[in-house]
């Protein structure tokens, strides 16, 4: 595990074009967090506006995080953090990458392949978590920098966290728009006709 190399954020284009599919990294600095469609929506609209976000997302590290949270003497504590379903985000995530300049977005479950030509187009990648990772991935936070959008519930705020050896995370589209979910989809449509006709010569 020694050999994994950790990235300092923000991610310039030059650290994010020498990733190489299917490689591991751990990251150090500022992420960008929410777990949240009504959020996504909200950075959205904020963008139709012209209005600046309140969380500086230009060459940002954004990730579908959610995260269990509380709240005490007007302080805000995230306990505990675990990727969400980055698929959930397909429809919109093409233009927030394009138009935030996106370093890294990440989740769980890979994005679709207009996100991966948005990633192409930015010069960024998509990292994705293991699911099911939550000591791992909470024992990498540091620190609350910031959290935006107060009047929605926890999980769905945009959340500024700075993060130490957050990982490891696998690169699953680089910024060349290369996926590891399509090569995984292709494989296994290749391997399905062998698959269907030695199933039929086993039921004889």
């Amino acid at each position: 595990m020694d050999d994994i190399r950790t990235i300092t954020l923000p991610m310039t284009p030059e650290v994010a074009r020498s990733l190489k599919l299917g490689e591991m990294i751990y990251l150090d600095g500022q992420i960008n967090a929410t777990a949240g469609i009504p959020t996504h929506a909200r950075i959205l609209d904020y963008l139709d506006r012209g209005e600046p976000l309140p969380v500086d997302l230009n060459r940002a590290a954004f990730f579908h995080l959610g995260s269990y949270s509380e709240e005490k003497d007007g302080e805000f504590d995230v306990l505990y953090m675990n990727p969400t379903t980055s698929t959930r985000f397909n429809s919109v995530m093409p233009r927030i990458i394009r138009e935030l300049d996106l370093a890294c977005v990440g989740g769980k479950g890979g994005l679709d392949a207009e996100c991966a030509r948005a990633l192409k187009d930015v010069g960024g990648v998509y990292l994705s978590f293991l699911g099911g990772g939550c000591p791992l991935l909470s024992a990498s936070i540091r620190h609350v920098v910031k959290v935006a959008w107060q009047d929605m519930i926890s999980h769905y705020r945009l959340v500024v966290l700075e993060v130490e050896r957050l990982g490891p995370l696998t690169v699953a589209i680089d910024a060349d728009g290369n996926s590891l979910y399509d090569n995984l989809a292709d494989d296994a449509q290749a391997r399905r006709a062998d698959v269907l006709a030695k199933l039929a010569a086993a039921r004889g």
